[in-house]
């Protein structure tokens, strides 16, 4: 402790011992609680309350979710509307596979995913809907021009309503799950999954309107009104609603990542973000309405270009997510908590599957004293008896017990390397140290089974390679004037021990 300190701490009055007493006096004269003249306020305890919170959001979004069924089937026809869904429920495992892929580094938990999606799909669609069929119909009765309202609805409030009801989602899951969302590629995946839920019921109100008007004309096949605007929408495009609103979705990560004392670029970038998403989907919806070769422009020379940058951007934050656990993971190896191998495999998605494969091998024994190895059998041992079925689904148990045990290690241990990382940007918050040592915890109580399934995942995958003496050949002679046994060119056993195996 610093004189400073010693010198304001003794500075400071000392509380004497009859105020210590005289305290405990007025705590046991407070009289009982159905005798207090001042209660505490409850206001917004309910809110408090998980159950509540759950079931609320819960039963809006299903309220929704009827609502847009109902609007959608009552433009669509019931064949329609279910010619529709089939047709565009097909890109979705797609889209969703991909965003996922894409957070396998440090996967986000499946509720938030399930929420974006739920609140795309029929929050974001009805708001939509009500708002776009609103504002045309003022337009065209304001104006005494139908079609220019529907151009104006297509370029100018249909861009701007579905980009503010998709980041709503965002924004969020931004503030109240905001330890699930640090970071770029966070932003990315919930804003995709979002678009993705949107996406896939205005695909189902297009479809299924494309299909009532072949049913009109009479036209069925590849000529057919239902396979172009399939093509268009879920073949050549796809991609073009997630795209607009992950650019939301990066303004709202770059925030994520910064220090929690710049208010206004917390506030700046998602909103840079959100206006960029709207720009991007006017000019997307304008390309169709006022030139016929517009959209094909637009979506070789903008679009296309556009996507490759944005997946390449997040690429490009999925491998810094890795090389983060190299950075800051080494500090906890040093003081103990992890083997030195344990950063060089928990940066490899290669060794990190690998690793839960060899915990499976391991774990998943057939037959009780059979002879093996910590991975693999043993060298020359005699083959086991062949196990009984029960003994086979008990192996697969606890094989799956423990490739799960060493996925929540990795898990834990991103998440441990991610809060480092938002402590030294000053974006951690004042809880920081409670969550390291929750972290910590976690990762101590999984540490048997996966630390050596990362150590031999660090060393297949060459990561991680043992520290051999040099050859006799390379070994000077001994320096007579300090003893036989000096080597300058070899550490002794102790330090060498202590230094580890090389790394690189």
């Amino acid at each position: 402790m610093s004189d400073g300190s010693v010198q304001q701490r003794q500075s400071q009055p000392a509380v004497p011992l009859l105020e210590e007493q005289r305290v405990g006096e007025i705590l046991a004269a407070v009289p009982e609680r159905r005798h207090w003249r001042y209660r505490p306020r409850r206001v917004g305890m309910v809110w408090r309350s998980r159950t509540f919170r759950v079931a609320a959001v819960f039963t809006v979004l299903t309220l929704c979710g009827l609502a847009i069924l109902a609007l959608v089937r009552d433009q669509t026809g019931t064949q329609g509307f279910l010619v529709g869904l089939g047709l565009a429920v097909l890109p979705v495992p797609l889209l969703v596979a991909a965003f996922r892929w894409l957070d396998r580094v440090d996967p986000g938990p499946w509720r938030n995913l399930l929420f974006a999606f739920a609140w795309g799909a029929f929050a974001a669609a009805l708001v939509a809907i009500l708002a776009n069929s609103f504002a045309t119909r003022w337009i065209a009765t304001a104006t005494a021009d139908p079609s220019n309202a529907d151009n104006l609805g297509a370029t100018v409030i249909a861009p701007v309503v579905e980009e503010s009801a998709k980041a709503a989602a965002v924004l969020l899951i931004f503030l109240f799950r905001r330890r699930d969302f640090t970071g770029i590629v966070d932003g990315v995946v919930i804003a995709g999954i979002t678009a993705s839920g949107f996406a896939f019921t205005e695909n189902i109100l297009y479809l299924g309107n494309a299909f009532g008007q072949d049913q009109q004309i009479g036209t069925s096949g590849v000529v057919s009104v239902t396979a172009a605007t399939f093509f268009v929408r879920a073949v050549m495009s796809p991609f073009a609603h997630p795209l607009f609103t992950v650019l939301t979705g990066i303004g709202f990560g770059l925030a994520a990542a910064g220090s929690r004392h710049r208010r206004v670029r917390r506030i700046t970038l998602p909103l840079l973000g959100l206006v960029l998403a709207m720009g991007m989907h006017s000019l997307w919806n304008g390309s169709a309405v006022f030139s016929p070769y517009g959209f094909y422009a637009v979506y070789g020379v903008f679009m296309v270009p556009v996507f490759g940058l944005v997946t390449w951007l997040a690429i490009w934050s999925r491998r810094r997510e890795l090389r983060t656990l190299c950075a800051e993971l080494p500090a906890y190896a040093a003081a103990g908590w992890l083997t030195p191998a344990e950063p060089l495999a928990l940066s490899s998605m290669r060794a990190r599957g690998l690793a839960r494969d060899a915990a499976r091998r391991r774990y998943a024994v057939a037959a009780p004293g059979s002879l093996q190895s910590p991975y693999g059998p043993a060298p020359g041992s005699w083959p086991a008896a062949q196990p009984s079925a029960q003994a086979k689904a008990a192996a697969k148990a606890h094989g799956k017990a423990a490739a799960q045990a060493v996925a929540e290690y990795e898990s834990f241990a991103t998440s441990l390397a991610s809060l480092r990382l938002q402590a030294r940007r000053g974006a951690a918050g004042p809880d920081f140290a409670d969550r390291e040592l929750e972290l910590l915890h976690h990762l101590w109580q999984r540490r048997e089974v996966a630390a050596p399934a990362l150590a031999y995942a660090a060393r297949a995958t060459g990561r991680l390679r043992p520290s051999y003496p040099p050859p006799p050949w390379a070994v000077p002679a001994p320096y007579p004037q300090y003893g036989a046994g000096y080597n300058p060119y070899m550490l002794p056993p102790q330090q060498s021990a202590r230094n580890g195996p090389v790394q690189h």
